[in-house]
């Protein structure tokens, strides 16, 4: 089996792919099957240990040349995130809009449809000034981003809807909640603060909350956000039903909340940590996302929300002890 990832130098791109190169890999109802060609699309090359393995090749550059190879399955997780798409409108146009445009044109040319996963966000939902809160989101909720990235991610999973009903491409959106915890650095994403006010406490460094304390957020572990990439890969269309993107399960939680269960985890007063200091540009992007869900769809594929945020923690630090954070 061949498969392309966009952005599979990044860090649910590295996880992808190991995940991948491990075992063998269930697509579009088939029979599981190990994967025999697998292309990382990325600015940076992937991690050492990946780019050894001899069925990994690594295409450096922008996603409007050529991707290589026909594939079987394409996973589209590159893009621009929303901090760096909101200060800089024509790159994150370039990258999240143009980017999957060439992606599905890219696919579009193959002889058999690939089953194409193209990773969305919950930035697709936001609160209308004019109509207000959005309140909590199903499976049917009109979206109304308020953000660059937003509008950029709804127009991709409307791109991704059309080419699937014209038979170019098997598409499949899955709607990401905010993943937390990262490891590695702060990026330019909006939401990076919500593994920052955890990640770097436990490294012994200072973070800072830009939000309110008690504002709601809706969160998934990593390993929650793969299980939900891969199971659109796996699944037959029957059953993936709807062209419609699909939300993905959300735990509800608040800052205050997460940095109480880092201290129930790491030991009392690791949260002294955190400053809080609101920035009205992140309060007015994060505080517009909704933060509860409810996902039936979702849940019929057999995905589920973290149990607990001290969960999440605890699983973070069990696997960064030892590789420095």
């Amino acid at each position: 089996m061949r498969v392309i990832v966009t952005g599979g130098a990044g860090f649910l791109g590295t996880l992808l792919c190991r995940r991948l190169l491990a075992g063998p890999l269930e697509l579009g109802g088939a029979a599981p099957s190990d994967v025999t060609q697998l292309t990382v699309v990325d600015l940076v090359a992937p991690p050492d240990d990946d780019a050894a393995d001899p069925r990994v090749q690594h295409i450096e550059g922008e996603l409007s040349r050529a991707l290589g190879d026909e594939a079987d399955e394409v996973f589209h997780l590159a893009g621009v995130v929303s901090g760096a798409a909101e200060a800089d409108f024509d790159l994150g146009m370039r990258t999240n809009l143009d980017g999957t445009r060439a992606v599905l044109e890219y696919a579009r040319g193959h002889a058999t449809p690939p089953v194409l996963v193209f990773t969305s966000s919950l930035a697709v939902f936001g609160s209308d000034p004019a109509i207000g809160p959005v309140g909590a989101v199903d499976d049917d909720t009109l979206p109304r981003p308020q953000s660059s990235y937003g509008v950029q991610k709804f127009v991709g999973e409307q791109l991704v809807a059309d080419y699937t009903r014209h038979g170019f491409v098997r598409g499949r959106s899955v709607r990401l909640m905010t993943v937390s915890v990262r490891p590695g650095r702060p990026n330019a994403a909006a939401s990076s603060f919500l593994s920052g006010i955890i990640r770097e406490p436990l490294a012994g460094e200072r973070a800072v909350c830009p939000v309110p304390p008690d504002l709601p957020v809706a969160l998934s572990s990593p390993h929650r956000a793969l299980d939900g990439i891969l199971t659109a890969a796996a699944v037959d269309d029957a059953t993936w039903g709807s062209r419609t993107a699909m939300n993905l399960p959300a735990l509800t939680t608040t800052p205050r909340e997460m940095t109480a269960a880092l201290d129930r985890v790491a030991g009392p007063g690791t949260s002294a940590l955190v400053d809080w200091v609101e920035d009205p540009a992140i309060v007015a992007i994060v505080g517009s996302w909704p933060p509860r869900f409810a996902t039936p769809r979702a849940h019929a594929l057999g995905l589920t929300a973290d149990t607990s945020f001290d969960d999440v923690v605890r699983a973070y630090r069990h696997e960064t002890r030892g590789c420095g954070r």
